[in-house]
């Protein structure tokens, strides 16, 4: 009786079932929610779909937290470049937000530090897309000058330290190699594999450090010195009783010591430049910012990314990543878990540095560093260039008198949407629409119908 009284709860509901964790020795609990299917105005605008055409959809409002809109929210499909969301916020969230940074460093031998000449200097970083040769002060031409201004004057060796990164476990489908250290120079110019970005790096190290007056003696570039913890041997006092480890580890056994450090701007500006314009390359360079600490591999970073998911609550079962970028087709999510990610995004603190210029008396006044760096609809903005606000939404929903921050995706026969949109009721809803079709469905139409889903949402909410 209760088996059947429990089955017929779960065929008369849509939404998805809930169990909480019970103490010791008590009952699971299993809590059930009646999801509210599509307004009016949202199914009408989906019946202008081709019939081949599968949509999943959700909306939420991010002031009440009631969901609004559901069609098969937990049904994973092909998200095309909507997984950018999951790189972006997973970048933020290893960075500590806006307000982080990556660094790079220069170290040598810890027992030549202080000395005017040394055996070697090694250049270490974060492996993010936005270190310079010479531009600013997040460059190698800011290092040189440090290690300059403490005393440096000779280096025998160049090293680079890409010993933690695996760069052939990566498969990225845009022809330039993921390496351990990255160069903002090369977006318009990869290197064509690990070994030429070495050489690449060596050499404009080498460069800034002459410009800069450090003589460098040998050419070409080395690999980092490896480095293994200190293990003291075992001392005994004079009746052959041992005794406590020497606790003072040899200065020839230290880890190197860094004579110049740079850090990097606000991870956003990198957010904006990837998301707005939907850049391929700097989404899969930005997930290769995860590896560093995770084996150095794209198995790695992309278990970072599903542990980000994970501790925001994100359902795992149907999720599958495979880039940074989306271009894959195996990659799989819902709309459940991409307004979960822009759910908690959005709830973040995540101020930008000085509120000035931003557009729309809500982002005005929130500063979100997330939503400022989608792409804005309606901008008018020319759309091959990719170069402003607007990004891959310039051109549309113009003139709807909506405001819209959100991110496209389209592959051959997939088309989604997912960001934010203020409601009549002035709350900001979440909302992701993901449709997969044959290879040849017409994907301005797709847009077109995603469009007016957007303009239904808003004006029912």
């Amino acid at each position: 009786m209760r088996r059947a009284l429990l089955t017929a709860a779960l065929l008369g509901l849509t939404g998805a079932a809930q169990v909480s964790a019970p103490a010791a020795g008590e009952p699971v609990t299993l809590h059930l929610s009646r999801e509210p299917g599509l307004s009016a105005g949202v199914r009408a605008a989906l019946r202008a779909l081709p019939g081949n055409v599968e949509t999943v959809v959700l909306v939420q409002d991010l002031r009440t937290r009631a969901v609004l809109e559901t069609q098969q929210p937990d049904r994973a499909l092909i998200p095309a470049s909507t997984t950018k969301l999951v790189t972006a916020a997973s970048v933020l969230n290893e960075r500590g937000g806006a307000g982080g940074w990556w660094s790079a460093e220069l170290t040598v031998p810890a027992a030549q530090v202080g000395r005017a000449s040394v055996k070697a200097v090694t250049l270490r970083g974060s492996g993010d897309p936005t270190l310079s040769v010479a531009d600013g002060a997040y460059s190698l031409r800011a290092l040189a000058r440090q290690a300059y201004a403490r005393g440096l004057r000779e280096v025998g060796e160049v090293r680079v330290d890409d010993l933690g990164f695996d760069s052939a476990a990566w498969e990225v489908p845009l022809g330039a190699p993921m390496t351990a250290l990255r160069l903002a120079e090369w977006h318009d110019d990869p290197p064509v594999s690990a070994q030429a970005a070495r050489e690449r790096l060596g050499a404009a190290l080498t460069a800034q450090l002459r410009a800069a007056g450090v003589r460098v003696t040998r050419e070409g570039v080395g690999r980092a010195a490896p480095w293994q913890a200190w293990v003291p041997p075992a001392r005994t006092d004079g009746q052959g009783r041992a005794l406590p480890p020497e606790p003072v580890t040899p200065v020839a056994a230290r880890p190197e010591q860094g004579i110049a450090s740079v850090r990097s701007a606000s991870p956003f500006q990198v957010l904006a430049a990837t998301l707005r314009p939907s850049d391929n390359l700097r989404a899969e360079e930005l997930l290769g910012t995860l590896a560093h600490g995770a084996n150095g591999t794209l198995r790695g970073a992309l278990a970072q990314e599903r542990a980000y998911l994970r501790r925001i609550g994100a359902d795992l079962s149907s999720v599958e990543l495979h880039d940074g970028s989306g271009l894959s087709r195996k990659n799989r999510l819902s709309p459940r878990v991409l307004v979960a990610v822009l759910r908690e995004q959005f709830d973040l603190p995540a101020p930008l540095p000085g509120k000035a210029g931003l557009p729309g008396a809500l982002y005005r006044a929130r500063g979100n560093a997330f939503a400022e760096a989608l792409p804005q609809a309606g901008t008018g903005e020319n759309v091959p260039e990719h170069d402003g606000r607007g990004g891959t939404m310039a051109l549309r929903l113009r003139g709807a008198g909506l405001d819209v921050r959100a991110k496209t995706g389209t592959l051959p026969g997939v088309s989604a949407l997912a960001g934010f949109v203020t409601g009549r009721s002035g709350h900001v809803l979440a909302f992701a629409v993901i449709m997969n079709g044959p290879e040849s469905s017409p994907i301005l139409t797709l847009r077109a119908v995603q469009d007016d889903v957007v303009r239904a949402v808003a004006a029912a909410h």
